[in-house]
C-alpha cells in the first residue's frame, strides 16, 4: 500500500505541535494552533503588544529580593539608556572622518575633551558605561544560568539574551575604533585579524570588517555608522522582546 505524503497544512500543524515552536509563540498568538478568529482571540493578541507589559500590574515577592537577582538586568537597561543619552551628545561634536593626513575623527575627539563643555566627563561616562554595560550583562547571564530561569517555558528568552549579550559585545567592539589613536587602531587590527582564520570566507570576512585590506578611513566610516545606527536598532528590537517576553512567560523566575 502506498502511502500518502502529508499535505503542506498537515507538515505545518505538525511543526506548530512542536516544543520548539511552542517556545516561540505563546498562547493567544495567531501562529499557535487551535485559535480562531473571534474577538476573545484579537483581544488576546493586543493585549500580546510589548507596550502593555513594559511596566508589570504586579510583582512576584522573589522578584523584589535584592539578593536573588541583583538588579543585573535593570542596571544593564539603566546603562544602555545612559550610553544612548551620552552618545547623542557627542555625536553633536564628532565626524567619522580619517582621509590621508586629516585625521578628523582624532581632532574632534581631543576637542571634546578639551573645549567642549563637559565633553570630557561625558565621554568617560560613555566609556566607562559601556565597560559596566558589558560587565553587567555577562553577570546577568551568570545569574540567570545560575538560578536556572533558562528551563521552560523561558528557553527562547535565553536565546533572545544571548542574543543582547554578542550585540553588546559587537556595541563595545566598534566603539573602540571611533576615537582614531593608536590603540585604537592597533587593537582594532589585531581583533579584526581574527576574521582571517575564518574557514571558506576568510578574505570576505575581512574584507567585510575593514572596508579594504587594512584599518583605514573605510574601516572607522563602516563602524560608525554599525556603533550608532545598525546595532542600537536591532538590540532595541531585541529588548522589546526580551521584555515582553519576560511578562508573558510569568514574570522573573522564583528560586529553584
Amino acid at each position: 500500500m502506498k502511502l500518502k505524503p502529508p499535505s503542506p497544512g498537515e507538515v505545518f500543524d505538525r511543526v506548530r505541535e512542536t516544543e520548539v515552536w511552542k517556545s516561540i509563540f505563546r498562547p493567544g498568538s495567531i501562529f499557535r494552533k487551535g485559535y480562531k478568529d473571534t474577538s476573545r482571540d484579537r483581544a488576546l493578541a493586543t493585549m500580546n503588544n510589548v507596550l502593555y507589559h513594559l511596566h508589570p500590574v504586579k510583582m512576584k515577592r522573589h522578584g523584589l529580593k535584592l539578593t536573588y537577582t541583583f538588579c543585573l538586568g535593570g542596571l544593564s537597561f539603566f546603562l544602555f539608556i545612559l550610553l544612548t543619552i551620552t552618545g547623542i551628545f557627542l555625536m553633536f561634536f564628532y565626524r567619522p572622518a580619517a582621509e590621508l593626513g586629516a585625521a578628523q575623527a582624532y581632532a574632534d575627539m581631543q576637542n571634546i575633551r578639551t573645549n567642549v563643555f563637559f565633553g570630557d566627563l561625558v565621554r568617560n561616562l560613555h566609556r566607562w558605561g559601556a565597560h559596566l554595560m558589558v560587565f553587567t550583562v555577562t553577570l546577568h547571564m551568570a545569574r540567570v544560568f545560575y538560578t536556572g530561569s533558562y528551563k521552560p517555558p523561558r528557553e527562547f528568552n535565553w536565546v533572545v539574551g544571548v542574543v543582547l549579550l554578542f550585540l553588546t559585545l559587537g556595541l563595545s567592539f566598534t566603539g573602540y575604533l571611533l576615537p582614531w589613536d593608536q590603540l585604537a587602531i592597533w587593537a582594532v587590527t589585531v581583533g579584526t585579524s581574527l576574521a582571517g582564520y575564518s574557514p571558506f570566507i576568510a578574505k570576505q570576512a575581512n574584507f567585510l570588517l575593514l572596508g579594504g585590506v587594512v584599518v583605514g578611513p573605510e574601516t572607522l566610516l563602516r563602524w560608525y555608522v554599525l556603533h550608532v545606527l545598525a546595532l542600537p536598532f536591532v538590540l532595541v528590537i531585541f529588548l522589546a522582546v526580551h521584555f515582553w517576553r519576560i511578562r508573558k512567560d510569568g514574570g522573573i523566575s522564583g528560586p529553584l
